[in-house]
């Protein structure tokens, strides 16, 4: 069975404040499990989650060459 992360191992790993973290929980906004009252995160969910919010940059963007 994978290890389940607590909120202060993710807030420390992603380095934002604990209460951010039960914020996302709050609004559903990361991949989490509750335990009764407990909430815990898979790691490999995270690993996900993580990467589905990497942005590119805005290279499909066509800027005109005038502008820059």
């Amino acid at each position: 069975m994978e290890k389940l992360l607590t909120v202060s191992e993710v807030s420390e790993l992603l380095s934002v404040s604990q209460s951010l973290v039960y914020k996302w929980v709050h609004y559903d906004l990361i991949p989490h499990v509750k335990i009764g009252t407990l909430v815990r995160f898979r790691e490999s969910e995270l690993d996900r989650w993580l990467k589905n919010k990497t942005h590119r940059g805005r290279l499909s963007y066509k800027i005109p060459l005038a502008i820059l």
